[in-house]
């Protein structure tokens, strides 16, 4: 009976209501003309089969100020509640989802109707609907200008920190702030607010280069990114768990050893592909085959950035405790996704790469974790 209470609580939230719609179309509208207005660093992306490549506005860090500075003048002068989101989270959820199994569909019928014979927009079509659907069929498609893969995990990153900042006005009007709301607000803001500081970076991510936009990426950044990344927060604000001070500290030290090795990992990278004889940690790099960085984190482990994202996501669940396994849905999720990416990404390197890759795995043995994994 109380699961049929509950659940009949939970139905209604999900239908979308009309003020849900309002909130993520003016979230998108926003995004996409400040994208396109506001000035910020052009970047060229990487380099396609046809020898083609994109360039990108990496404007998201100022665009994210001006929409945090739009809405605290909104909150000031009465227009919005700053719990606004943390309220209608279900609604928004369900409108967001529903938006992007539509957009999926749009782009799989735009896609497959494309003649366009560029590498970013020529059709990839296997002839399984469910699978041109989910994976894709171009590889960057566009939509009145705006590059629809780069813009859509830009507005799933900033989504996360926004419903964050909603939950903790929800926590700070109810008295609970302690200190797991703190440190669990402060670690998530720090990794997106160094996303979009280095928002360049992006670009050179499998995502971007090689992955093709269908219901998996949508969803992946519009739906799951932002909602699911959000639970301990969730979590937070209806459990209240009071963290010692060592223990605090100790979170506090993962997440900092974490930060280092996803954010210098993925750095060198990023240098590397863009100057392939810049200094790594000092010293000339090492490269195997003329072509794969040996130096590094890239020599300690072959997906080392792996690690550093799993400590950061295991960082963000801690300050929620032990009472429950639902906070740490994500970071149980993020390793179970990172070995079947690794796994995958080997496999595509070695057919890639063939000597050159086998080569490297005897100079670098250790895929994630050394001396373990």
């Amino acid at each position: 009976m109380e699961a049929a209470a509950a659940a009949a609580a939970v139905l209604p939230a999900l239908v979308p209501s009309g003020s849900a719609v309002v909130v993520l179309f003016a979230y998108l509208g926003y995004l996409a003309a400040a994208g396109a207005i506001l000035p910020g660093k052009l970047v060229a992306g990487a380099v396609l089969p046809d020898s083609s490549r994109l360039h990108y506005r990496c404007n998201g860090l100022l665009s994210l100020l001006l929409l945090l500075g739009l809405c605290a003048f909104g909150v000031y002068v009465g227009w919005m509640t700053p719990t606004v989101v943390a309220d209608r989270g279900l609604e928004l959820l369900s409108a967001t989802f529903i938006f992007s199994v539509l957009v999926s569909f749009g782009l799989y019928l735009a896609g497959t109707k494309s003649r366009y014979k560029s590498s970013s927009l020529k059709p990839h079509v296997s002839g399984n609907f469910i699978e041109d659907w989910w994976l894709g069929v171009q590889l960057n498609p566009h939509f009145m200008g705006v590059d629809l893969k780069f813009f859509f995990v830009r507005a799933g990153m900033m989504a996360w920190l926004f419903i964050n900042l909603s939950l903790f006005a929800k926590s700070f009007l109810a008295g609970s702030v302690n200190l797991s709301v703190i440190l669990y607000q402060f670690f998530c803001a720090w990794y997106i607010i160094d996303y979009f500081v280095h928002e360049e970076f992006m670009t050179s991510t499998w995502d971007i280069i090689a992955e093709r936009l269908g219901f998996m990426l949508v969803f992946g950044d519009l739906v799951f990114i932002p909602f699911t990344f959000t639970i301990q927060g969730w979590w937070l604000l209806r459990n209240e768990v009071e963290l010692s001070l060592l223990a605090g500290v100790a979170n506090f030290c993962i997440f900092i050893i974490g930060y280092l090795v996803f954010r210098g990992a993925n750095k060198q990278k990023h240098v590397f592909k863009k100057d392939p004889k810049a200094p790594i940690w000092g010293k000339p790099p090492k490269v195997v085959g003329g072509k794969l960085l040996a130096s590094g984190y890239w020599g300690i482990a072959r997906h080392c950035n792996y690690l550093g994202d799993l400590l950061l996501a295991l960082s963000f669940s801690l300050p929620c405790g032990f009472s429950s396994v639902i906070p740490y849905f994500y970071p149980t999720y993020l390793l179970i996704l990172l070995i079947w990416r690794e796994r995958r990404d080997e496999a595509r390197c070695s057919q890639k790469y063939k000597e050159i890759w086998a080569e490297y795995c005897k100079l670098v043995p250790w895929r994630i974790l050394p001396y373990v994994y």
